[in-house]
């Protein structure tokens, strides 16, 4: 998909997994919504890459676009594949690795 701006995001059909580009040993994120309510955002992971352990103070939904990844909530695995969903309540410490490449979608609501 070609470089859009969020303007050209509004109000027309978009495929959220195009919006992030997989690149090799790197994770991509693209800020799709950022609102004092709360963010919404895109990122590829490659193969092997994640986000280390941390908290943060806004319940997180994390969607699956494409591939699989492990996501830790308070040390607990939780293996999600394409489709699936998980939330990552306030205050608890978590973690995401990609077991292989994928995408996610990412909503945090304050």
């Amino acid at each position: 998909m070609e470089s859009t701006t969020k303007q050209e995001l509004v109000a027309r059909a978009i495929s959220l997994a195009e919006l992030a580009a997989y690149q090799d040993s790197s994770v991509v994120s693209r800020e799709i919504i950022k609102k004092p309510a709360g963010t919404v955002s895109v990122f590829a992971f490659d193969e092997g890459e994640g986000l280390s352990e941390h908290t943060a103070p806004f319940d997180a939904l994390v969607y699956i676009l494409d591939g699989s990844a492990e996501v830790y909530i308070d040390g607990q695995p939780n293996l999600l594949s394409q489709g699936q969903m998980i939330i990552m309540p306030a205050n608890h410490p978590h973690a995401l690795k990609a077991v292989k490449r994928f995408k996610m979608l990412l909503v945090l609501i304050k």
